[in-house]
């Protein structure tokens, strides 16, 4: 037996297929039937009964984001069945309506934090994002999470991934090797939070292929990124006409993340930092998010959080200190 769920747009796809095509892989393994997605329609088969559910559960969630009550890119294999296969009703449907969920190499990525997860939303309904805080709030990292749900939906072709190189400066020519070994210590948090999220083979083919590009912020310049998920990365290093450079470079159908820490500025003594510059000047700009994390919004190691208390409660008593 089979049947077919027609579908109306690539948010409706999104919320139906689930990150990664979750919800698919969900429903094969919950009600035993095969299910092709081609050409915005759903064809699910298999035994009478068994179709009958599946069709059910890809309804309510159809019936769902048009009522929208779920957002496009949470998952359902987080939710619970019934033995009948019917979705049971959330006890608190705002809250979980509310949560950007993404899965990676079988690994569930939500966010852990009310930050967070405001964050991952805003990255799915804005164009420009800035993720502000300190270390190991999941700034990159969940960035990332949401870069490569929308190549693996097909939602962009590319994902660029850029952070300034300053600790080099002027040096940068004296270091041995070609400029890739010389800037690749500097991007190198870029590729750790990829291969955390794909396979090493598969990522070095997504590099080769330059369907993922790791490159410092010099290499954005004279370019139109159009069609693509962009992460600037340590953003509170580029400097004021890096940051204008950047943000100007914006293409149709992209979409752009700017992440950074104002207390870890490494630029040179009076150097401004282009990403406090761009907090103050484009505060009120529509389409544009700033998420601020702080210390509660810190997910590393437990001692992460107590660190950057102390150094906070340190640097505070010595700015005092110094008036």
């Amino acid at each position: 037996m089979e049947k077919i769920i027609k579908i109306s747009s690539n948010d409706e796809a999104a919320a139906i297929y689930g990150s990664l095509d979750e919800n698919l892989k969900f429903a094969e393994k919950e009600f035993g039937v095969k299910i092709t997605a081609r050409n915005h329609q759903l064809t699910l088969s298999g035994s009478h009964g068994n179709v009958d559910k599946a069709h059910e559960f890809f309804n309510q969630r159809q019936e769902q984001f048009r009522q929208r009550n779920v957002k496009p890119v949470e998952s359902e294999a987080e939710k619970t069945t019934s033995k009948s296969g019917v979705i049971k009703e959330a006890s608190s449907s705002s809250d979980n309506a509310s949560k950007v969920t993404y899965f990676h190499r079988g690994k569930l990525i939500a966010g852990r934090t009310k930050n967070q997860e405001r964050y991952l939303e805003a990255m799915r309904y804005h164009d420009v994002t800035f993720g502000i805080g300190p270390a190991g709030t999941g700034k990159t990292y969940l960035a990332m999470a949401a870069a490569l749900d929308q190549l693996k939906k097909k939602l962009v072709s590319k994902i660029i991934l850029t952070r300034p190189a300053v600790e080099a400066g002027e040096s940068l020519g004296f270091l041995p090797g070609d400029l890739q070994a010389k800037v690749n210590p500097y991007l190198r948090p870029l590729y750790d939070a990829l291969y955390d999220m794909v396979d090493f083979e598969e990522a070095s083919r997504y590099v080769e292929r330059g369907v993922i590009e790791i490159a410092p912020i010099a290499y954005m310049r004279g370019r139109t990124l159009q069609d693509a998920f962009v992460i600037l990365d340590e953003a509170q290093n580029c400097t004021h006409p890096q940051m204008k450079m950047f943000l100007t470079r914006l293409g149709q159908n992209s979409k752009m993340v700017i992440t950074g820490d104002v207390t870890q500025i490494d630029l040179p003594s009076g150097r401004k930092s282009g990403l406090i510059e761009a907090q103050m000047m484009l505060g009120n700009v529509k389409g544009l998010k700033f998420i601020i994390f702080d210390d509660t919004d810190v997910v590393r190691h437990h001692l992460v959080q107590q660190i950057v208390l102390a150094y906070e409660k340190y640097e505070r008593k010595n700015t005092v200190a110094h008036h």
